[in-house]
């Protein structure tokens, strides 16, 4: 794949809700991207998440209540993201938000983290913020897992040197 296949695929990746950076900086690396090119490259576009959520939400989301399936969708999608991090939210404020969207894992990021924050009422300013830096706990932790879990399997690759 070029390289300029790679870094189109891996900003869709790091832009969807479903792989955010779990997918990104693991697709980037695997295609050749190296780590330290990989990490800012997603952390920067999963980080546009928050404004164009917000854009989203306080715009085209009103004209999208007209139709049923959407609202179906958006009150089942809003209550998952209200019921996981209202808790987080009362203890800790939009740092709450930060931690929750820096969690790796499925159903936490950038999108459910500036979903919950705008509908708890939180300030965008703040929660930009917190998810800004969510974005790069994740990118970190996701990073470091795939380099140690690169490097770990090389006991099971044997490799030619050439010599």
């Amino acid at each position: 794949m070029s390289g300029p296949a790679v870094f189109s695929l891996t900003a869709f990746l790091a832009f969807l809700p479903i792989s955010e950076l779990r997918g990104a900086i693991p697709f980037a690396i695997a295609n050749g991207v190296p780590w330290y090119i990989a990490l800012p490259y997603a952390v920067i576009v999963n980080a546009l998440v928050a404004p164009a959520c917000w854009v989203f939400l306080s715009t085209l989301h009103t004209w999208f209540l007209r139709l049923t399936w959407y609202t179906n969708f958006f009150n089942r999608f809003v209550e998952r993201a209200r019921n996981r991090l209202q808790s987080g939210v009362e203890k800790w404020g939009w740092l709450g938000v930060a931690v929750f969207v820096a969690i790796p894992l499925p159903i936490t990021g950038a999108w459910t983290g500036t979903l919950g924050a705008w509908v708890l009422g939180l300030r965008k300013g703040r929660t930009f913020l917190a998810v800004i830096l969510g974005v790069i706990c994740a990118g970190l932790i996701v990073t470091a897992v795939v380099s140690l879990g690169i490097r770990a399997l090389d006991v099971f690759v044997k490799r030619n040197v050439a010599g």
